[in-house]
């Protein structure tokens, strides 16, 4: 029995609302999380330092690195016993977010300051930027081709 629009416009926004991307956005969409996830890739990972170079409130740092923590994404060290201390570690979920936020630094470069206010240079010194390419056909990609398509559902 074929479904009627409305139906099918309700499938399409339950989707949607429920994509890979709000569920990403659930987990480390957030300012401070977003900026802890930046310092931990830096090499920063004792807390009052993560709260120094992001100006988080530490209330709310200490909220978000409890969740980033029961979200896989960052993993306590304890460093000393008296007093017990912790250090801030991204897991492998987390370091798969740096390519993101350096996509998000490229992008607020380019969009959201008059002048870059860092760079982010590879080992061997030359400029890193992230491309968007397609693996299979090696072409950029550009928002006019892609097409949302639910998970094991052929395209039209």
């Amino acid at each position: 029995m074929p479904r009627s629009p409305k139906t099918a416009d309700q499938d399409v926004v339950k989707r949607r609302v429920s994509c890979s991307i709000a569920g990403a956005l659930e987990l480390v969409g957030e300012r401070w999380s977003l900026l802890a996830i930046r310092e931990m890739a830096y090499g920063v990972h004792r807390f009052d330092q993560i709260t120094g170079y992001t100006g988080a409130p530490r209330n709310i740092l200490t909220d978000r690195l409890k969740s980033l923590e029961g979200s896989g994404i960052v993993e306590r060290r304890q460093y000393s016993e008296r007093p017990p201390r912790f250090e801030y570690h991204l897991t492998a979920a987390g370091r798969e977010l740096v390519p993101v936020l350096i996509a998000l630094s490229q992008w607020g470069d380019r969009w959201g300051h008059d002048e870059p206010i860092e760079s982010f240079p590879h080992s061997c010194g030359a400029p890193l930027q992230v491309d968007h390419t397609c693996h299979h056909c090696h072409q950029p990609v550009v928002p006019e081709d892609l097409k949302p398509q639910a998970m094991g559902i052929a395209a039209h």
